[in-house]
């Protein structure tokens, strides 16, 4: 038994209203399982009552028994109306490329599920249960990472979940690789004959831009607060000015976030032998460092903005047509992914400043003329090449970042015969933010091995913080100083896998802010 089995899980609420990214994340994790409340079921029973009544009433409604997109004007006769919805996963069932990792799989399907259950969808009970015993079971579809346009809902992705609750397309399960049918049978489920509206309510949604989309951010959360402290640790090999960060001078600027970060500046640094004051040896530092607060602040600032915009996306119905309470079944435009095409590509810039600056500090850790160090930190230049190549890794990271960072929501090609004529591309903005903040956490940690190193070449780690000095520590657990040239590759991964999943600094923040 696994010490994930030994834990009781725990359970999150699907219930369309409290979902966050936080609960998002545990279960993508396969830490928690989910359920839908009773409240919900009911409104889930209430709303396929209102699609039998339109098809028993004899009306015509999109995507029930109608054709989709250009073909929505062609009636369905009542007997392939099951036809119709089986049909439509396995012609959009057509994702390309690598798949998408199985966190960001449960993310998506937790996403769907809590949209579905607010009751605007018309789905079947048994339908949505088997998607919640997915979840629960560990039956993960196979879903090709691209194929999106973003709009009419991410269809190719979330067409390979919901062929998978038919018996079809492939899943993983148990580490295995197997048809979807398999899959559910050895997980002690059944497969479930989809009826009238239910194949569209399964993929109409924004679900896989939305779960890229959260994992990227909690990720970014973290790639931030390192972004953060590894701009201490180069304060205090650099012996930076602090004066830059003195409160009142912010407040004469006062964007809240400005000060959140030059509040856990200085509250990290508390302690410091290595910082200065204004004038004790020069009078200013160079932008790359005065300037933290406000480029670090500014980038988030586009962090909360995305987290307000998906909070409310995660919790939203998005589907058409739209089953409203009144009996209605109206056509409209909820499927459009473009509130998180814009918040994503906001969050791509955001994420490259953090490293677009970072790069910039390495330069002035490494460079002799900057830093009055040893030549590219080298114990012995010339012989020695140091820390030279990894700045050049930086450098060559940020300009990726700056590829990926052109904005995907800002393109659109016509789908479906020009019905479907402007689209979103945010699932393509969900996957680049995401690379471009694991490009990012590359470039930190490739600053704090160069800090670690001044740190070490100083003989300065009784005069740090004790909040730097610890997490120093943590760094040189994974990349000790070097005492000469050695290959540090795997190193430079290994620490930026730790921030991208390292939660200290989140406690610490909250800790702190409390006070």
């Amino acid at each position: 038994m696994s010490s994930k089995e030994l834990v009781e899980l725990k359970t999150v609420d699907i219930d369309g209203f409290t979902l966050d990214r936080y609960k998002v994340q545990m279960v993508a994790d396969g830490n928690a399982k989910v359920e839908i409340p009773e409240a919900n079921w009911q409104r889930v029973r209430e709303s396929r009552k209102r699609v039998e009544k339109a098809i028993n009433d004899g009306k015509v409604v999109y995507g029930v028994n109608t054709g989709f997109g250009k073909l929505s004007d062609i009636e369905i006769n009542p007997e392939d109306n099951a036809k119709l919805q089986l049909n439509l996963l396995r012609a959009d069932a057509v994702g390309v490329g690598e798949p998408l990792p199985i966190p960001v799989v449960r993310a998506m399907m937790t996403l769907r599920a809590n949209s579905l259950s607010k009751g605007f969808s018309g789905i079947r009970e048994e339908t949505l249960q088997l998607l919640l015993d997915m979840i629960n079971n560990d039956v993960h579809p196979v879903v090709p990472c691209k194929g999106s346009v973003g709009a009419s809902g991410d269809l190719a992705p979330l067409s390979h979940i919901a062929i998978c609750l038919v018996g079809e397309g492939k899943a993983e399960y148990k580490g295995e690789i197997l048809p979807g049918g398999e899959a559910l049978k050895c997980a002690g489920l059944k497969p479930v004959s989809l009826e009238a509206k239910e194949g569209l309510a399964l993929i109409n949604g924004t679900q896989a831009m939305s779960a890229v989309g959260t994992i990227a951010l909690n990720e970014a959360e973290r790639v931030g607060l390192a972004a953060d402290m590894a701009a201490c640790l180069t304060i205090e090999a650099l012996n930076g000015i602090i004066s830059a960060f003195d409160s009142e001078l912010l407040a004469v600027r006062p964007h809240p976030e400005l000060e959140f970060v030059a509040s856990r500046m200085r509250k990290w640094l508390e302690g410091s032998k290595r910082v200065t004051r204004q004038g004790e040896i020069r009078i200013q530092d160079s932008y790359s460092i005065r300037c933290i607060p406000q480029v670090h602040g500014a980038s988030w600032q586009a962090f909360n903005y995305v987290n307000e915009r998906l909070s409310v996306e995660m919790n939203a119905t998005t589907d058409n047509p739209i089953v409203l309470e009144s009996g209605e079944i109206l056509s409209g435009g909820h499927f459009h992914g473009q509130p998180i095409a814009l918040s994503m590509d906001f969050l791509k810039v955001a994420a490259a400043e953090w490293a677009n600056i970072s790069e910039r500090r390495t330069e002035r850790l490494v460079n002799p003329q900057l830093s009055g160090l040893s030549p590219f930190l080298a114990t012995d230049p010339g012989l020695e090449c140091g820390l030279m190549v990894a700045q050049y890794a930086a450098a060559s990271l940020v300009s990726e970042n700056k590829v990926l960072a052109h904005p995907a929501s800002v393109d659109s090609i016509p789908t479906s015969a020009n019905q479907e004529d402007h689209v979103s591309m945010g699932t393509i903005a969900s996957r680049q933010a995401r690379e471009i903040i694991h490009n990012s956490a590359r470039v930190i940690a490739i600053e704090m091995i160069c800090a670690s190193q001044a740190i070490y070449l100083e003989n300065a780690e009784k005069e740090l913080a004790p909040a730097t000095r610890a997490y120093l520590e943590k760094i040189r657990e994974i990349c000790p100083p070097l005492e000469g040239d050695r290959a540090i590759s795997d190193q430079m991964e290994e620490l930026a896998q730790f921030i991208l999943k390292d939660n200290s600094l989140i406690k610490y923040f909250k800790k702190f802010h409390k006070k």
